[in-house]
């Protein structure tokens, strides 16, 4: 999996401290206000603010499987690269770990993607259209894509997706995704993550019972 953070919108906590600092009545020209304001407005539950700031990421090499849970975060864009118009030899797979862990499995598994890659070959060599020649890939084939998120919409993100519950592969991306946009917006993402990095599991009788610490997204 390759996550790059391409684009941002220019000093996010900035702008996002304007914002909050303008709410309140505060000084928007003094840095020191500005931050102060928007870590008290995010303390507080006042989260728009976090709206004004965009980031947008090209990732590489997850699974489709993978995609349809992006997907579901609606107050989101994605520009993904097409099946239809693009020609691959779809043996490109993402192996989840708990099957690798049994050869046998294993096996089976990569025999599973070299079929599905002979199969959409040979449909290809008919002269069968690629959109239908693709009905034969697997859940795992990979993919690449780019996605943009406001701030408000990525520490929602994180709250499920950096959470141990999370499907490992969507949660390796949120990780990645996390440790980026740190590094260009601390104080937006300070205490961006599971619920258990600030306070206590929302999963309740079903929480992991390993909570994650904040410096786990640090570099």
């Amino acid at each position: 999996m390759i996550v790059k953070l391409i684009a941002y919108t220019p000093d996010p906590d900035r702008l996002c401290g304007m914002a909050a600092a303008l709410c309140t009545g505060q000084d928007i020209g003094n840095d020191r206000v500005c931050e102060s304001a928007l870590r008290g407005a995010l303390r507080c539950g006042h989260e728009s603010v976090a709206e004004h700031a965009s980031f947008s990421f090209l990732v590489e090499g997850v699974s489709r499987a993978t995609l349809a849970q992006l997907t579901r975060h609606r107050i989101a864009s994605f520009s993904v690269e097409s099946q239809r118009y693009v020609k691959g030899s779809g043996r490109e797979v993402v192996a989840p770990g708990r099957i690798a862990a049994y050869p046998d499995l294993a096996e089976r598994f990569e025999a599973l993607a070299d079929k599905a890659a002979l199969f959409y070959t040979d449909c290809l060599e008919r002269g069968i259209p690629a959109e239908d020649a693709r009905y034969g890939f697997l859940q795992a084939g990979t993919t690449r894509l780019v996605m943009t998120m406001n701030a408000r919409e990525l520490r929602h993100f994180f709250s499920l997706r950096c959470c141990n519950r999370a499907q490992w592969e969507i949660r390796g991306l949120a990780d990645e995704m996390l440790r980026r946009v740190k590094r260009v917006a601390p104080v937006l993402f300070e205490n961006a993550g599971p619920g258990c990095v600030t306070g206590v599991c929302p999963e309740g009788g079903g929480s992991c019972t390993h909570p994650r610490k904040r410096g786990e997204w640090d570099e």
